[in-house]
């Protein structure tokens, strides 16, 4: 006869070998992640040096109907200017840097048709790059 002992039933999980397995691998990725390389960007190149913006050319149309002309980027001296002294200064100003903007700003008082007038002479007369000019609220 046997003298062996009847085995006891285990209801019990041994986790002792899965934390083992765990620490070797989080040695791994410990020892191996200084080791990889983050992803390479190749970013464009720029041929030329990058310029800063031009200062725009300002039109004002005063409440009476007249034009003043101008120029952000040199002196900042308004000149009085008629409609068709306007086109011809524009271009004159447009020719030497074809880069400069172009700002209308009206008194708020001023018909809305009087801008459009103004506008339109403009692209009627090839000049590019035209904008309106707004004072934020509040100020």
């Amino acid at each position: 006869m046997s003298l062996r002992r009847p085995r006891k039933l285990m209801n019990q999980i041994n986790v002792v070998p899965y934390i083992d397995v765990m620490l070797v691998l989080l040695i791994i990725f410990m020892v191996t992640a200084p080791l990889v390389n983050p992803g390479q960007i190749d970013l464009p190149q720029v041929g030329q040096s990058l310029k800063p913006p031009v200062a725009p050319l300002e039109i004002s149309i005063k409440e009476k109907g007249g034009l003043l002309l101008r120029d952000l980027s040199g002196n900042g001296k308004a000149e009085e200017v008629d409609r068709e002294e306007l086109v011809r200064a524009v271009k004159e100003k447009q020719a030497s840097n074809p880069d400069q903007p172009v700002v209308i700003s009206a008194d708020k008082n001023v018909r809305y048709e009087e801008v459009l007038k103004v506008m339109d002479i403009l692209q009627q007369n090839q000049v590019s790059k035209i904008g309106l000019l707004a004072k934020p609220k509040g100020r």
